[in-house]
């Protein structure tokens, strides 16, 4: 295993975790690593422990973000549910490591063990609420509140309070134009919850962070 685990799979239970193991293999994911394409059938299950994945959905002109995946889930969900391919395109934007499957060894092991499928299928639950209210977040909430939520929901899933990231980048995940990503962060900056530089977010205060993202933010994890 990573040396930091994948939350999935250190809950899982002994017998449950045997399953996987022998085929689970550990690996490198870079930067904008496509794990899956929109359309295409899903061949490897990811599950990371480090860095974090952006779930992105066709939006016409331009792509829309409707979830993020990091350690606390996995990729692969059409096939816990029963699919073979995403309507989405998942990619890496913070690089890190974790573990794959091949999809069919996960298939295998979910015919062997309810109680395997039932744990992944609460994640599954737990992935729909995020982007449940990410939707809502996007169609009700300021831009400010909006950056606030996703910054302590990227802070959830790396280590330490430097964040890699981009006005250009934090705009197209925020669907909204770089000049308000700007404005909203010099808000949050004002507010002393943190600091910006070029490329680089650090969280000052997350405490602050929560305040304001207005009751938007749901911190990372599934039971």
């Amino acid at each position: 295993m990573a040396q930091q685990q994948n939350v999935i799979l250190s809950r899982l239970s002994e017998p449950d975790f045997e399953l996987l193991e022998r085929r689970l293999e550990p690996v490198d994911l870079p930067v904008n690593k496509y794990l899956e394409r929109r359309g295409k059938a899903i061949t490897a299950i990811y599950f990371p422990a480090s860095g974090f994945a952006s779930v992105v959905a066709d939006g016409g002109k331009k792509p829309i973000e409707v979830g993020i995946i990091g350690r606390e889930g996995m990729t692969g969900l059409p096939v816990v549910l029963g699919n073979d391919r995403n309507a989405n395109d998942v990619f890496m934007q913070v690089a890190g490591r974790g573990h794959c499957i091949r999809a069919n060894d996960l298939r295998k092991a979910i015919d062997q063990s309810v109680t395997l499928h039932r744990s992944l299928l609460r994640y599954a639950h737990a992935f729909l609420e995020q982007a449940t209210r990410t939707a809502v977040a996007n169609g009700r909430s300021k831009i400010e509140e909006r950056l606030a939520r996703w910054l302590l929901m990227a802070d959830d899933r790396i280590d330490g309070p430097d964040l890699p990231l981009t006005h250009e980048f934090l705009a197209m995940m925020l669907d909204t134009r770089r000049p308000g990503v700007t404005d909203a962060m010099q808000v949050l900056e004002r507010a002393g919850a943190v600091a910006s530089k070029r490329g680089l977010v650090v969280i000052t205060n997350r405490g602050i962070l929560e305040k304001m993202s207005n009751g938007t933010y749901v911190r990372a994890d599934y039971q």
